[in-house]
């Protein structure tokens, strides 16, 4: 369980439509004055080296982040984010990637609070030496899927709960489920972010399925940008699926999703879908 490394995908395809959307639920958040929580239950390192060995393994950064970077035609949600990004690096370098801290810390405002957490050793090391002098972070060793039960309900009465595993066993669908499922039951009116992949063995399906059943008020976005390997495998694309989603976050990614499976596609049928109740 603990072989996976987020350095290896970051600034993928899959990080552009979850770091997409998670900065614009954020955004979202900000509108109000009242502080709230970020809770991260599968943090990773916190930044990522795109000059890296892990990155540049498979270099999935280049079907991904690379693809936006110097694009002029960008939609008004995507360059917010790729400018997001753009302020990690150098002026015109483009070297380094954040993770979802990073993209959080550099969302929320002074008052708001992030609890992260992470169980890979040398991740978590790396995490908490990058937060080290945060006074709005705490960084957590550990499993976040246990660790969220503690937190619900926050003080503040708003979160958003973001949950990226990496699915590397399939019990993580199950677990991601649950997980939700405690959480609503303890605080059900928090924002929850299910980040999936999708697989040519079709474990997203259920998934979805058991999370729609939670909730009355979901959204799922999804993107399938490549086909399966000469063996049959790989990751197709991804989603997310969202519970009690920001009431303006379904017509904002109307009007990005074309452009960005379209920018990101890796095969001629490419496609995208968002469904709402």
């Amino acid at each position: 369980m603990l072989a996976y490394r987020h350095a290896f995908h970051a600034g993928n395809h899959a990080d552009v439509l979850k770091h997409c959307v998670l900065q614009q639920v954020l955004a979202y958040m900000n509108q109000k004055d009242k502080p709230y929580w970020v809770i991260d239950t599968h943090a990773g390192a916190g930044m990522y080296s795109l000059k890296s060995e892990y990155a540049n393994t498979k270099a999935e950064y280049l079907d991904g982040i690379a693809k936006l970077w110097d694009a002029q035609d960008l939609p008004s949600v995507i360059k917010e984010y790729v400018d997001l990004v753009q302020l990690c690096n150098a002026k015109g370098h483009w070297d380094l990637y954040p993770g979802s801290p990073e993209i959080i810390r550099r969302s929320i405002r002074p008052d708001d609070r992030m609890r992260l957490f992470e169980l890979h050793p040398t991740d978590f090391d790396i995490l908490e030496e990058h937060f080290d002098k945060s006074k709005i972070a705490k960084v957590f060793k550990g499993d976040g899927f246990d660790g969220l039960k503690a937190l619900l309900p926050p003080p503040t009465r708003r979160a958003v709960i973001f949950m990226d595993p990496p699915y590397e066993i399939k019990s993580d669908y199950q677990r991601v489920v649950a997980s939700v499922a405690e959480g609503l039951r303890r605080f059900a009116e928090g924002v929850y972010i299910v980040w999936y992949p999708i697989l040519t063995r079709g474990d997203h399906i259920s998934l979805i399925e058991e999370l729609n059943a939670l909730s009355d008020k979901t959204l799922n976005i999804s993107m399938t940008v490549q086909e399966p390997d000469e063996q049959g495998f790989g990751m197709l694309g991804s989603g997310l699926f969202i519970i009690n989603p920001p009431w303006t976050l379904a017509e904002n990614m109307k009007s990005v999703m074309p452009y960005l499976t379209e920018k990101l596609a890796q095969y001629p049928r490419a496609s995208y879908e968002l469904d709402s109740k």
